[in-house]
């Protein structure tokens, strides 16, 4: 199973938190508590057992974790939150520092394809382009003007961890996250069941077609879709399927606790990755069967794409 998910910087040593890269960002009180959802935490079934994931992504096995209360946003941060932040903030993203992104090969116009001079080996569908940002998430020419409803992408760990500082909120743990992310159902696949259509409809965004050459749109989307498409989970948080890839706070690890109960994990002290969770638009069976609840991913802390995001909680 080759990884569409996420491409990653060659530097792999950039772990510093957001607030170290920008003296700037200022600690707020408490912003932006609306749209998020009180949970009440308690004991659930982390992970699976089953033999769908990739075997080095530590799926499993099944565990037992109990997670304190605590609020999570019902949306991933949009492009109109983002702003306000950059606004007040005057904030410079990882991707705006090196001056490039990476972008899906099909997103990109004619004129900004002339000027891409490199890919990642083995993906030769992302595209370095220069100058692609949270603003321009297609480069030169692309605008968020129409997508303010958008979740805001090409987001690296420290640009999701100093908007969560300046909101007063924080990254969620992974185990939070998939807790979030589950609705209340146990051990699902998805987060609304274990069929990924209901009714031959699609309930998240991701690829449809053959990957990558041929998106049939059957879903809606090609790219991002607005924040509160498709109907919410049991807990009531959207597109936490697809859409974007979402920053846990976690470094990433394959190896879990052998506990009886594991209780408010937050993964190891140290490490080169960070977790992200849900999938993205770009996910499908064939290369990135990752869009399951309980299926993760990882990438260094200064990377960014035009399919990551975030979304925040709160204790």
């Amino acid at each position: 199973m080759k990884s569409c998910c996420t491409p990653r910087r060659k530097n792999e040593n950039t772990a510093n938190t957001a607030m170290e890269n920008n003296p700037q960002t200022k600690v707020s009180a408490l912003k932006h508590i609306d749209h998020m959802i009180e949970l009440p935490g308690g004991e659930f079934l982390m992970g699976t057992d089953g033999n769908e994931g990739h075997p080095t992504d530590g799926e499993g096995p099944v565990r037992n974790v109990y997670l304190k209360p605590f609020a999570i946003d019902c949306y991933t941060v949009t492009n109109a939150q983002y702003l306000e932040f950059v606004n007040e903030t005057n904030y410079i993203t990882d991707a705006e520092k090196y001056g490039w992104s990476y972008v899906f090969h099909l997103l990109v116009s004619d004129d900004v394809k002339k000027q891409v001079v490199s890919t990642p080996r083995g993906t030769p569908w992302w595209y370095v382009v220069e100058d692609a940002t949270w603003k321009h998430p297609e480069g030169k020419g692309s605008s968020i003007e129409h997508r303010m409803d958008h979740p805001v992408v090409h987001m690296s760990w420290n640009d999701a961890v100093a908007y969560c500082k300046w909101s007063g909120k924080r990254l969620p743990t992974e185990a939070e996250w998939e807790y979030a992310a589950r609705g209340g159902l146990v051990q699902k696949k998805y987060p609304w069941g274990n069929k990924l259509t209901y009714k031959n409809k699609h309930l998240c965004n991701i690829w449809q077609g053959k990957f990558p050459i041929e998106n049939t749109k059957k879903d809606g989307y090609v790219s991002t879709a607005p924040v509160n498409a498709f109907p919410p989970n049991g807990y009531g948080l959207y597109n936490v399927s697809g859409n974007v890839w979402e920053w846990c706070s976690d470094w990433f690890t394959n190896v879990h606790p052998k506990q009886d109960v594991i209780k408010n994990p937050t993964g190891p002290e140290k490490g080169n990755e960070k977790v992200m969770k849900g999938g993205s638009y770009l996910c499908h069976q064939s290369y990135c069967n990752r869009y399951r609840v309980a299926a993760r991913t990882k990438n260094t802390a200064d990377s960014s794409s035009g399919n990551i995001g975030f979304r925040c909680v709160t204790d």
